[in-house]
């Protein structure tokens, strides 16, 4: 009987002094606060319960979602979703829980309320709402990182994100309208430029029939207006019907056509 109760107790010391390492997870002992240099993943790490436990992160692209009022360079305030993408350096995330613990994201929050404020208040509203946006988030990215590797190295940014800005209503009225104008201008450009085109080709048009008029006019000769009279009164000649013809023998001049 002993021996099974030993038996028993030895099976559930087992299971309590291991931890099961998930793929996109990373396990690191920890034993008396010092964390070790050594990094497992996808496996079993056996501890000692009463000295040691077994932290577990995740070494996948993670989210943080936030909704902040941004500052612009005119002194506006701009409504904002941001997404922060980073993923934790598999070799240096004992680095990262010593420096930061295991609530470094609020770290990477406050670094990012710090560096979005510095960068945004050197751009206009209208900015984050052009293709100026890409350009502000890469520098944000990159004050975050400079900022971040003074207190930790082994926190990867990704991309700094910034989705559903919303700008304010008068200065959104302000930029429609702008908008608006600047597609009636394009309109009426076109407009202009196919009346434009229009009249070129009548143009073109009416030289080409001015010349063609032209080359004709030059073509007829004496001989050749003779020879055309010549055929005119062979094909009267053959004619069936009577007929009156008046001539002064270049040209025939047809009065009667009745039999």
């Amino acid at each position: 009987m002993k021996t099974k109760i030993f038996l028993l107790i030895g099976v559930l010391l087992l299971f309590t002094n291991c931890a099961v390492i998930r793929p996109g997870e990373a396990g690191v002992k920890q034993t008396l606060g010092k964390f070790s240099d050594k990094v497992s993943t996808q496996g079993t790490i056996f501890y000692n319960p009463f000295t040691s436990k077994v932290i577990k992160e995740s070494t996948q692209t993670n989210n943080i979602k936030l909704i902040l009022s941004l500052p612009s360079k005119e002194g506006l305030s701009v409504n904002s979703e941001i997404s922060i993408l980073y993923r934790l350096q598999l070799d240096k995330i004992p680095s990262v829980l010593e420096n930061l613990g295991q609530g470094y994201e609020s770290i990477i929050t406050s670094v990012f309320r710090s560096a979005s404020s510095d960068v945004c208040a050197q751009f206009f509203a209208k900015d984050m709402h052009s293709g100026m946006r890409a350009k502000i988030e890469e520098e944000i990215k990159m004050k975050m990182k400079e900022n971040l590797e003074k207190q930790a190295d082994g926190i990867e940014l990704i991309a700094v994100l910034m989705k559903s800005i919303q700008l304010p209503r008068g200065l959104a009225n302000s930029i429609e309208r702008k908008l608006q104008a600047e597609q009636d201008a394009m309109r009426m450009e076109f407009v202009i430029q196919q009346a434009r085109l229009e009249a070129d080709r009548k143009i073109i048009d009416a030289e080409g029939e001015r010349d063609a008029q032209k080359i004709l006019a030059e073509g007829l000769t004496e001989e050749i207006i003779k020879i055309r009279s010549i055929e005119a009164f062979n094909k009267l000649s053959k004619s069936q019907n009577s007929k009156v013809i008046i001539t002064d023998g270049k040209t025939p001049l047809l009065i009667e056509t009745d039999e």
